[in-house]
């Protein structure tokens, strides 16, 4: 096991080097650990990264550069040990996984509908809403007066709330075309949903008990989204039997 006191020793040896395993804290002397953590990666991306820190309010952007491990201190006894073994597991299977799928849905911490891993920009912040839900129901059906009160709660479905989500639903269909996913969303007989099985998503993982998965979420779910707290409430006692 090697040792550096600074980030730029540990930049010059993998500038040379690789390692199955970087253990590092956020609080650092000369850079802070996020950063140091991106340039590891870009030397040597498949070296697994495992965080050991006092902070828990980066843990989103840290996953977000798909660290391995985030652990608090002081950490309880033999979890250390158990982050950097699954890390080392999940690296040694990562040459058999699949390439990433183009169109993903991101919905630990804040929901993003990615394309070739960039974020799609969407016109209107209800149809992006509307979407989120659609994907958190995971190809079930709804309803438009569902999606009006998910979208506008306590609010009567009018004839004016009706025409203000054939909008929202006409804004989410041409942003979904123009990335070149028309297809995720099927509109028959007054119900809509989503085709889940033409995104990556989370969620589906977690739902499925994928341990990498299972590993990332860290009680933050759709943050943005007061209806999203039911299924983060659920994903919370399911990880924990997990």
């Amino acid at each position: 096991m090697l040792g550096f006191t600074s980030s730029a020793e540990t930049l010059a040896w993998f500038r040379e080097n690789t390692a199955e395993v970087a253990l590092l804290d956020i609080n650092m002397p000369d850079m802070n650990g996020l950063v140091l953590a991106a340039h590891i990666k870009e030397l040597s991306p498949d070296t697994a990264i495992v965080f050991l820190t006092a902070y828990p309010e980066y843990a989103v952007e840290a996953f977000a550069i798909h660290v391995s491990g985030y652990v608090l201190k002081p950490p309880e006894p033999g979890r250390l040990r158990a982050e950097i073994e699954y890390a080392m597991a999940i690296r040694s299977v990562a040459p058999l996984q699949k390439p990433a799928a183009p169109f993903a849905a991101r919905t630990f911490g804040n929901f993003d509908l990615l394309v070739h891993g960039k974020p799609v920009s969407f016109r209107r912040s209800k149809s992006k809403e509307l979407l989120a839900y659609l994907i958190d129901r995971r190809g079930s059906n709804i309803t438009r007066p569902e999606a009006a009160a998910i979208l506008w709660e306590d609010t009567d479905y009018d004839r004016s709330m009706q025409k203000q989500l054939d909008v929202i639903i006409r804004s989410m269909r041409q942003t979904l075309e123009d990335c070149g996913l028309k297809d995720l969303l099927e509109l028959r007989n007054g119900f809509m949903r989503i085709r889940p099985e033409m995104i990556d998503c989370d969620l589906y993982l977690f739902m499925d008990g994928d341990a990498a998965a299972v590993n990332a979420y860290r009680g933050e779910y759709m943050n943005s989204y007061s209806w999203a707290e039911l299924t983060a409430a659920y994903m919370d006692r399911l990880q924990n039997r997990l």
